[in-house]
């Protein structure tokens, strides 16, 4: 029979190997945790002020307790300092500024003791489980996994995914979908963050990248990289579109996506509680792609507007409805895929706004060049839009429209230069007007017509754009894609601001390089301050020294 000593060894052992096997964590974890336990005990009985260290070895059990010392001439602190005289009765040759051992008795748990050391292993323990969750989740963002529901808490669903617990937030769910406790769900994993409560493990069924990985799983052409989906957009639960290409000329991206009598793509579609799937050919020319993503709408033209990032698409009169989709879908998605914003308007409506244009653009070159109306036309069917296109294009390309020679086209550009600068003085007397300075003047690219709705944004001196940010300054509005009228309900309303996170320059173009280069001119004056400072505060100290010098004398 095993003496009790022995049988608390064997007990301490079992219990670190049954927590460690449990929690699937490192046993050394645990004997640390139990070490830790000890030593906060040892110190309520022996005192707080005494450094107290704890040893258990992992293969007998033993467990040791000593106090850390140091060797000094004279005690100050009789917790932690001894002198050589007591020292040398621990440790023989022990000199000053050693740090030795002295041995204590083991202690027997109390209640308290007991109570005390279990919450420093739960907590240690605890600790190492959430380190070794976040450890093995970290890397995973963006892979599918299959978990069982655990519970619906507020409309999220926790997910048990055997190591962890991931969470589906509610916006992060198919609408309409019903989730029950028990049943096994497949979600993406969006990402994962490591917080006070362990790691938090967020899932997404929601994401277009779920049903990327969902055709991943489904078509090997996709697997092996054969076929490529290069564009994906959702609306979840409803309609969704894809845009792929193959990179093997024998292989049909479409074909292979959808499988064998709809096979492929119909697993997809159950997975996503019947949300339907548009496959569309990918192709690197835009206006193709958009008319292949606008399917099952046919397309009369495509205009494109780099500068904006924003493209008209004309269609038929019969075909708007469709176009458009319900609600707005199918534009929408087909906005979603190719990074842009698509105006969708009739052949009426397109014939419409060009002769608006054309009539607009006639009438400011025939105000602004003094011109007569036939001339004006002429420059605008020729596709001139601004004065500085006329008064900076080269000579020569204006000489050759039709009707023109170079005596024309010479005095043409002389009035555009006259009409712009008629247009910056303005401008300038209305920017002084407003009280911008004239330093903001000396900045490049900033025009005074810039200067102008810079203060009328409140933007007045360097100070005030220095404290702009690049994208307060240039970023462009965002609006929703336009509606015209739909099939079955009244006339839908005219673009809407979606988001007004535009910059104050937004409507001019200016790049980003630009908008950098605008706020680090700027800030130019900020650094010569701080170097007209520097001299002037190292010649303080020599004026005071030559105070002190001529009154001594």
């Amino acid at each position: 029979m095993a003496s009790p000593i022995s049988a608390n060894k064997a007990e301490l052992l079992a219990i670190a190997n049954a927590v460690a096997s449990e929690k699937m964590i490192d046993k050394s974890i645990v004997i640390e945790a139990l070490e830790e336990a000890y030593q906060k005990s040892a110190r309520n009985r022996f005192g707080q002020e005494n450094d107290i260290r704890a040893k258990l070895d992992p293969q007998t059990g033993d467990l040791r307790l000593w106090r850390v010392v140091e060797v000094v001439e004279e005690v100050e602190d009789n917790f932690k300092q001894v002198n050589v005289a007591q020292a040398q009765k621990l440790q023989e040759g022990a000199v000053v500024g050693d740090y030795i051992v002295d041995p204590l008795p083991q202690v027997d748990l109390g209640r308290i003791d007991a109570q005390s050391a279990k919450q420093v292993i739960f907590q240690k323990v605890r600790d190492a489980e959430r380190e070794r969750q976040f450890e093995e989740f970290k890397d995973r963002a963006g892979e599918v996994i299959t978990g069982v529901i655990k519970s619906v808490e507020f409309g999220h669903v926790i997910v048990n995914l055997g190591r962890a617990e991931g969470v589906i937030r509610r916006d992060q769910q198919i609408p309409r979908e019903a989730a029950r406790v028990g049943e096994r769900v497949r979600a993406l994993i969006s990402k994962v963050e490591r917080n006070n409560r362990g790691p938090q493990i967020f899932l997404s069924r929601a994401n277009p990248d779920f049903m990327r990985k969902l055709f991943a799983q489904e078509v090997p052409e996709i697997y092996d990289g054969i076929i490529e989906i290069k564009a994906a957009a959702r609306d979840p639960g409803s309609r969704a579109k894809i845009g792929v290409i193959s990179h093997d000329s024998s292989i049909d991206p479409v074909g292979a996506c959808v499988g064998m009598k709809g096979s492929r793509v119909q697993a997809v579609v159950q997975e996503l509680q019947g949300e339907k799937i548009d496959i569309i050919p990918w192709s690197e020319d835009t206006a193709t792609f958009i008319v292949n993503a606008l399917q099952p709408a046919t397309v009369s033209r495509v205009v494109l507007d780099e500068d904006e990032a924003r493209i008209e698409v004309v269609v038929p009169d019969d075909q708007l409805s469709l176009a458009i989709g319900r609600r707005g879908q199918n534009v929408r998605l087909a906005s979603q895929l190719t990074e842009s914003q698509i105006d969708i308007m009739t052949e009426e409506e397109a014939s419409e706004k060009r002769s608006k244009e054309f009539a607009e653009r006639s009438k400011m070159f025939e105000e602004e060049l003094d011109v007569d109306e036939t001339l004006s036309q002429l420059l605008v069917a020729e596709g001139f839009a601004e004065l500085e296109e006329v008064a900076y294009v080269e000579l020569s390309e204006l000489a050759m429209i039709e009707g023109f020679d170079e005596e024309l086209a010479g005095e043409l550009q002389s009035r555009a230069l006259e009409a712009i600068e008629r247009q910056e003085e303005a401008y300038r007397v209305t920017r002084r007007e407003l009280g911008v300075e004239d330093d903001l003047a000396e900045i490049p690219h900033l025009t005074e017509q810039m200067l102008v709705v810079l203060g009328r944004g409140g933007i007045k001196t360097l100070d005030d754009l220095a404290d702009l940010a690049t994208d307060e300054l240039i970023a462009k509005k965002r609006e929703a894609p336009r509606r015209r009228q739909n099939a079955d309900g009244p006339p839908a309303r005219r673009p809407q601001r979606v988001e007004d996170k535009g910059g104050i320059l937004g409507v001019f173009g200016l790049s980003e390089e630009q908008g950098n280069e605008i706020i680090m001119a700027a800030r130019a004056h900020w650094f010569e301050d701080e170097d007209d400072a520097a001299p002037a505060a190292e010649a303080e100290p020599v004026a005071e020294e030559a105070a002190d010098a001529e009154s001594s004398k």
